[in-house]
């Protein structure tokens, strides 16, 4: 589902800010790649497009895009922040030994969003979660390792 499914010229409106061409432009750049993007990444998209926008602009843009909904933002264990756009809830395993990342549906987790709202009262908005751990290929490879005959 891409960006063009959400009214975010109105959510962004409705917040009291502006729809900008700069604005509109950073959110095409996310949307396109239809995953995510390290801040990077998006600053050398928009920059082929307009040269003007400065690394500080696309922080900021990124950081108003997050707290509007409109992008899900997710460090994923490499140190580096990721964006996407936030359309639907999923959320990410990521493998700690070969960086392999995994979809997995929002319908897994939901469960224990319910149990943290019973439990603590809270209610959980996040629509992005990263759990992080071995993917089933390493492993496998883990297993076979310290399954081996020391001779």
């Amino acid at each position: 589902m891409s960006h063009l499914v959400l009214d975010y010229e109105t959510m962004i409106r409705d917040a009291g800010y502006r729809v900008t061409a700069q604005r509109v432009l950073i959110l095409d750049a996310v949307c396109a790649a239809d995953g995510h993007l390290s801040l990077g990444e998006i600053y050398a998209r928009v920059r082929q497009v307009d040269k003007a926008i400065d690394r500080s602009t696309l922080y900021r843009t990124l950081k108003l895009f997050v707290e509007l909904g409109l992008i899900a933002s997710a460090d994923t264990g490499d140190g580096e922040t990721y964006y996407e756009i936030a359309a639907l809830q999923h959320h990410h395993l990521v493998c700690r030994r070969c960086g392999v990342e995994q979809a997995i549906e929002h319908a897994l987790v939901q469960s224990m969003f319910d149990g943290v709202l019973s439990h603590y009262d809270f209610t959980v908005t996040s629509t992005h979660l990263v759990l992080f751990g071995i993917c089933a290929k390493c492993r496998r490879e883990l297993d076979q390792q310290h399954s081996k005959p020391e001779r």
